[in-house]
């Protein structure tokens, strides 16, 4: 009977053994899979986080084609502005044409790159036909008037830029201040067709900026004109 009694203790004692080992694994097993959902919830909400940071868009809000075409267009129309202005450093003779080149140039820099950000946040080239090289598009001669093509109306021509990079003194302010007024005016005509035509809000409020400062400008070459 003791021997029976000690049987019966052994096999008891080892089902509560086995009872506490498999009860520990589910707690581990439970504990394991709570630490993987927290992982997974850390992950979750950092993941958000950082993609809204890298993926801000500088342009915000819906853009249509009238938006696209601006600043493929005013890009290239900004980017001779700046090269022009930079021309008036040694050759300039007038003070004011000086000082008016220096803000044109810091002014429409910056308006580049905006611009550059916002097409690439929405999927689009830099320029209409898909490329960079601005170049060979249409609208770029100044005598095309930009009514066709890419719109870009008061663009100087290539022969155009070569002779004001070969004035110097008064010559040189004279026609600066010619070529820029009629560049301001494209630029002025191509922004008053966005504030028109466009959709998106940041592209549009350059488009007021730009029509404002540059109406400024040729009111101011114009006086400069009058004096020279």
């Amino acid at each position: 009977m003791n021997a029976v009694k000690r049987t019966v203790n052994r096999r008891r004692t080892r089902r509560i053994a086995l009872v506490g080992t498999v009860a520990a694994a589910g707690l581990l097993l439970a504990a394991c899979g709570g630490n993987d959902d927290m992982s997974g919830m850390d992950h979750g909400s950092k993941s958000p986080s950082a993609s809204a940071t890298s993926g801000s868009n500088p342009a915000p809000g819906a853009a249509n084609d009238a938006d696209v075409m601006f600043a493929q267009t005013m890009i290239p129309h900004h980017e001779q502005a700046v090269k022009m202005s930079r021309l008036a450093a040694g050759r300039a003779k007038d003070a004011e044409v000086k000082d008016l080149a220096g803000k044109i140039e810091k002014a429409q820099g910056p308006e580049i790159e905006k611009m550059k950000s916002w097409l690439k946040a929405w999927g689009e080239p830099t320029s209409p036909s898909g490329g960079t090289d601005h170049s060979s598009m249409p609208g770029m001669d100044h005598g095309s008037g930009g009514s066709e093509g890419t719109g870009m109306s008061g663009m100087m021509s290539d022969e155009d830029m070569e002779d004001l990079k070969a004035a110097k003194g008064t010559d040189f302010d004279k026609m600066f201040a010619k070529m820029m007024i009629d560049h301001h005016n494209g630029a002025i005509d191509m922004a008053k067709d966005e504030q028109k035509n466009g959709k998106n809000t940041t592209a549009k409020k350059l488009a007021d900026d730009v029509v404002k400062a540059q109406s400024t400008e040729v009111e101011q070459l114009n006086k400069i004109l009058d004096r020279l």
